[in-house]
C-alpha cells in the first residue's frame, strides 16, 4: 500500500517519527502495540521501496530515533554529573544512537538485496525483514562489548508475547514482534487481503498467552525473608569526602535495624575500598550477621592485587563456608573501562572513572539457608545469555544451581528519568527467561522484588530512603532458554536467510 505523501516525508520524517514513537512501547508507558505499528509502518515503506540504499536510510533513521528517544537520559550522566558541555553531551548521545542505528540500516539494506530476486511481498515481510531485524538487535548485544538497552523484545514483558521468553529469550520475542509487524505491513501493502498475515496476527498472541501458563520451574525449599536497601544517596555527593561518613553510617543503620535471611545493599553502597573503611566497620556488620542469623550482600569496590580494582559484592554471614565475593564481569564502556583511543573524551568529564578488572563469567552463587542467590551488578542484567550461561554451567558441573537472581545497581547517574523503570523492565525479562525471581537493590530506584513469572510483587518508591522487606520463594528447574540461550533464534534466522540466499542464486543460475 503506497500512502500518498510527499517523498521527503517517506524518506526522512516517517522513519524518524515512527522510531521516536517506540519509546512509548517500553516502561514506564508500556504501550507495546505502538511498537508493532511503528515497525509495520517502516516495513510497509520498505515493501514499496525500489532502492536498497533508500531502505537502508529508513532503517538507520528509525534506529537512530528509537535509540536516541529511549536513551536520552544518557545526557544527564554526561552533562549534569560528568560536566560535559551541553552541546557536546547532546552530540555524544546522538552519535551513539546514530552508530547503533547503522545496524538497522545495514539489516534493511541486506533485507532489500536478498528480497530482490523473489519479488514477493510475503517472503519479504514474513521471512526476510523480521529475521534481519532480530539479527540487528542481537548484534547490538555484543558489538563493542554490547549495548542492548531497549532492543525490541523488552517492550513485551507484559504483552502476550512474554510467554515465548522462556523458550527463545528477549531476541526471539523481538523476532516475533517484528513478524507481527511484518504481517501488519503486508496487510497494509495488500489492502487487507492476506490470510497468512491475518492468521499470524491472531495466532502469535494466542500462542504466547498459552505458553505463559506453562510453569517451567517449581518452588525450591522454603521462602526467604529479604530486606533490600535503598539509600537514595545523591550521586553528586556519593564520592565526596564529606558524604562518605554519612553514607557509611546510613548503611550501617539500614543493615542493622532488623534481621532477615538476606539483607542486600545497592552497588558500591560503600564507595571506598575495604582498607579505607573504619577499622571495625566490616567486623561490626559480621557480628550483626552472626548474632541475628542474617546474611549480607554488600556492594563495594575491591582490590585483588596492586593496581587491580573490581566492582564487587561481598557476602557476610555464611557459617562454615569460605568468604564470598562476586566480581562484576561485564563492564560499562567509559564508566568502568576506557576503550582504546577514548581517553580524550573521558578527560573532558569530571566523573570519577577508571579501568576496573573483570570478574570471571562463571562465578558461584551465594548460599542463604537452602537457597542459592546469583548476583549481577548494574547493567549486567542486560545480557540474559550470560546469566543463562551461569545457571547452565552450575547444572553441567553438578554445582549448586541458583534459585534466585539478584541485581544490585546505582543508576542515580541518570537522575529522575525513564532509565529507572526501563531497567526494572529489563530485570523482568530475565525472570521470564529463567523462571526465577529477581531481587533488585538500588541506590535511587527501582528497588523491587520480581517473581518467577516476571511480575513485580513488591517495590519501593523511587528517590526515597528505606528498606523493602518481603518474602521470596526460590525456584528450581530449567527453561529452554537457560539450556540453549540465543542459539535457536539466531541459528534459525541465519539458516533461513542463507537458505533464501541459496535459493535466489540457484534460481538466477537457472535463468
Amino acid at each position: 500500500m503506497s500512502i500518498p505523501l510527499p517523498f521527503p516525508f517517506f524518506s526522512v520524517l516517517l522513519p524518524l517519527l515512527a522510531g521516536g514513537l517506540t519509546v512509548f512501547a517500553f516502561a514506564p508507558f508500556g504501550w507495546w502495540p505502538l511498537q508493532i505499528f511503528a515497525l509495520a509502518l517502516l516495513f510497509s515503506h520498505t515493501l514499496s521501496q525500489d532502492s536498497p540504499r533508500a531502505t537502508a536510510q529508513s532503517g538507520w533513521l528509525f534506529g537512530l530515533a528509537s535509540i536516541a528517544a529511549g536513551t536520552h537520559w544518557l545526557y544527564v550522566s554526561l552533562h549534569v554529573y560528568g560536566g560535559l558541555p551541553s552541546l557536546l553531551a547532546i552530540a555524544a548521545v546522538l552519535l551513539l544512537a546514530a552508530s547503533l542505528g547503522l545496524l538497522y540500516g545495514i539489516a534493511l539494506y541486506l533485507a532489500a538485496r536478498l528480497a530482490r530476486p523473489f519479488q514477493s511481498p510475503t517472503i519479504t515481510a514474513l521471512l526476510i525483514l523480521p529475521a534481519c531485524w532480530m539479527l540487528a538487535d542481537w548484534t547490538r548485544g555484543w558489538i563493542f562489548t554490547g549495548f542492548p538497552w531497549l532492543v525490541t523484545g523488552y517492550a513485551h514483558t507484559q504483552s502476550p508475547l512474554s510467554g515465548f521468553a522462556a523458550l527463545v529469550g528477549v531476541y526471539g520475542v523481538g523476532w516475533l514482534a517484528a513478524l507481527m509487524a511484518g504481517a501488519l505491513a503486508l496487510l497494509l501493502h495488500l489492502r487487507g487481503r492476506h490470510r497468512i498475515a491475518l492468521s499470524l496476527l491472531v495466532a502469535l498472541p494466542v500462542a504466547g498467552m498459552s505458553l505463559h501458563q506453562i510453569r517451567w520451574t517449581e518452588p525450591k525449599g522454603e521462602a526467604l525473608s529479604v530486606r533490600l536497601l535503598q539509600g537514595n544517596v545523591p550521586q553528586d555527593m556519593k564520592f565526596t569526602a564529606s558524604q562518605l561518613q554519612a553514607s557509611l553510617s546510613l548503611y550501617q543503620q539500614l543493615i542493622t535495624e532488623a534481621p532477615a535471611d538476606l539483607i542486600v545493599t545497592p552497588e558500591t553502597a560503600l564507595p571506598v575500598l575495604p582498607d579505607y573503611l573504619p577499622p571495625d566497620y566490616l567486623d561490626q556488620l559480621a557480628n550483626f550477621a552472626q548474632t541475628s542469623r542474617s546474611q549480607l550482600l554488600i556492594g563495594l569496590p575491591w582490590t585483588s592485587a596492586p593496581g587491580i580494582y573490581l566492582n564487587s559484592v561481598l557476602g557476610i554471614g555464611q557459617v562454615d563456608a569460605p568468604a564470598y565475593r562476586y566480581d562484576k564481569h561485564h563492564l560499562v564502556p567509559f564508566g568502568e573501562f576506557i576503550p582504546p583511543g577514548a581517553r580524550w573524551f573521558v578527560d573532558l568529564m569530571t566523573i570519577p572513572l577508571g579501568d576496573f578488572g573483570r570478574g570471571d563469567l562463571i562465578q558461584p552463587a551465594f548460599r542463604v539457608r537452602d537457597q542459592w542467590v546469583l548476583p549481577n551488578i548494574c547493567y549486567e542484567d542486560l545480557f540474559g545469555e550470560e546469566i543463562a550461561a551461569q545457571l547452565y554451567a552450575a547444572i553441567e558441573r553438578n554445582a549448586p544451581v541458583p534459585s534466585l537472581l539478584l541485581n544490585v545497581s546505582n543508576i542515580a547517574w541518570f537522575g529522575d528519568t525513564i532509565a529507572l523503570p526501563q531497567h526494572l523492565q529489563i530485570s523482568q525479562m530475565r525472570s521470564l527467561e529463567t523462571g526465577r525471581p529477581m531481587l533488585r537493590a538500588t541506590n535511587t530506584g527501582m528497588t523491587a522484588v520480581i517473581d518467577a513469572r516476571g511480575e513485580v510483587s513488591a517495590q519501593l518508591p523511587a528517590f526515597t530512603q528505606g528498606s523493602l522487606a518481603a518474602k521470596v520463594q526460590g525456584t528450581q528447574g530449567v527453561t529452554p532458554y537457560v539450556r540453549l540461550g540465543n542459539v535457536p533464534p539466531v541459528g534459525i534466522a541465519l539458516m533461513l536467510l542463507l537458505a533464501l540466499l541459496w535459493k535466489s542464486r540457484r534460481g538466477s543460475k537457472k535463468g
